[in-house]
């Protein structure tokens, strides 16, 4: 959707980018204040357990689903466009309990959320992502209601729309990426 007003960028693009811009300063404090701590001494070595690597292959593939998706939507091919929208919100939905498969694994490997501050900053690292992970089942819902509910037409409301969920799926689909590249490289 091209916004026609005095600005060239359309008000929720830049409200979400907003958005979007807090959420990376938010983990930028996390992961200095990991590495701060860290240097402090008292951090205790664990092996990452291997489903966090699911976790992460299955929240890019949700991120290639969701790029299809939009990309099936603007070209008009409803039935690639629903399919791979679905699919999207299945795999996120799938991240979240890998998550919590990863939470248990790591509390029966000896690292529990109030024990070592190594173990406590994963859990609080990958929890509150794991929350805008949340946030961003919640808009793919919508779009999958909007998917199936509403007439297929592709309109600038609706291409705008789904574009603002899709820049949010990718924006935490790659800072989970970060996320855990960085738990991995500084512990």
């Amino acid at each position: 959707m091209t916004y026609q007003g005095r600005n060239r960028i359309h008000p929720q693009t830049f409200a979400l980018w907003a958005a979007m811009a807090s959420i990376l300063m938010m983990f930028g404090a996390f992961t200095s204040a990991y590495l701060v701590r860290q240097a402090a001494g008292n951090w205790q070595e664990y092996q990452v357990p291997e489903i966090f690597y699911i976790s992460t292959i299955v929240l890019l593939a949700s991120s290639a689903c969701v790029h299809y998706a939009f990309a099936a939507f603007k070209n008009g091919e409803k039935n690639k466009y629903q399919v791979t929208l679905t699919i999207t919100l299945v795999l996120g939905i799938a991240f979240i309990v890998l998550q919590y498969y990863g939470w248990n694994a790591l509390y029966n490997i000896g690292v529990p959320l109030d024990g070592n501050p190594s173990g406590s900053f994963f859990y609080v690292i990958s929890g509150i992502h794991a929350l805008h992970i949340l946030g961003g089942i919640t808009a793919l819902v919508v779009a999958v209601f909007h998917a199936f509910s509403l007439p297929f037409e592709v309109t600038a409301k609706r291409k705008h729309r789904f574009s603002l969920v899709t820049q949010y799926w990718h924006f935490v689909d790659v800072l989970w990426l970060y996320l855990f590249v960085f738990i991995l490289i500084a512990r």
